[in-house]
């Protein structure tokens, strides 16, 4: 499904599968049986794993509960490590789920106490990690539900629209917000990125929720082509009908 907003400054448009009927089945949608780490991807032109296999990939702002979140996600406990010291990881890690996709952990972004540069050296190897996987089937960009995007979320935000990944939108930490208070935080976060409250998902990672929505909408997307295959389809055809024409 896909969503818009213009306004005089920035435009987001991002392609999202559609979350408006979540799956009623009590079944766990991703029985996670086998994990491998295959490794990390320091630079843009760096080493990465063979793309083989459908790719996932899962970006936030540092402190976003990424790391809680993954180990949530995987029913495990030290699956992602859980770092006290955000800003520090600063390489895309990949590891082989169920040998049947790849789950590429991106490094976070936006953490104030480092420098500058280091600040802006997420940018390069994120966007080239995503224009140059075929395999990618899209991302699952994570939002802290208490706080408004940071100028580096409207950042991504925008690379994720300018390229056209398929996005899931995931708001975290909904345990930290009063019940009363949630549901404006969810409206007030899809206002600002221009989608539909109902297309975001919301998660903890103290209480599960969220976390079988999350596995099938991964699933969901795991079932799709690779975004950049049926893209280059779609415009294959177009121009096969103006030439027709």
């Amino acid at each position: 499904m896909t969503k818009r907003r213009d306004d005089q400054s920035r435009r987001y448009l991002l392609s999202m599968p559609d979350r408006s009927a979540p799956p009623q089945s009590s079944k766990d949608p991703l029985v996670i049986r086998h994990l491998e780490f295959l490794g990390p991807m320091a630079t843009v032109d760096g080493w990465r794993p063979a793309a083989d296999l459908p790719e996932i990939a899962f970006a936030g702002r540092s402190n976003v509960g990424k790391s809680s979140l993954l180990n949530k996600l995987v029913r495990r406990k030290a699956f992602a490590r859980v770092s006290n010291t955000p800003g520090r990881t600063r390489e895309i890690n990949f590891f082989a789920v169920n040998k049947l996709f790849t789950l590429a952990d991106l490094p976070g972004y936006g953490y104030a106490r480092i420098s500058k540069e280091r600040r802006a050296e997420w940018k390069p190897l994120i966007e080239g990690f995503l224009r140059a996987s075929p395999q990618l089937r899209g991302i699952v960009q994570l939002l802290d539900v208490r706080h408004d995007p940071t100028p580096d979320d409207e950042q991504m935000f925008d690379m994720l629209a300018d390229i056209g990944v398929p996005t899931i939108v995931v708001a975290t930490k909904m345990d930290k917000v009063k019940a009363s208070e949630l549901g404006k935080r969810l409206h007030a976060l899809a206002v600002t990125l221009g989608i539909d409250a109902e297309q975001m998902i919301p998660f903890s990672a103290v209480t599960g929720v969220g976390r079988d929505e999350l596995a099938a909408a991964i699933v969901e997307l795991l079932a799709q082509p690779a975004w950049k295959t049926a893209e280059s389809e779609a415009s294959d055809a177009e121009t096969g009908e103006e030439g027709e024409g």
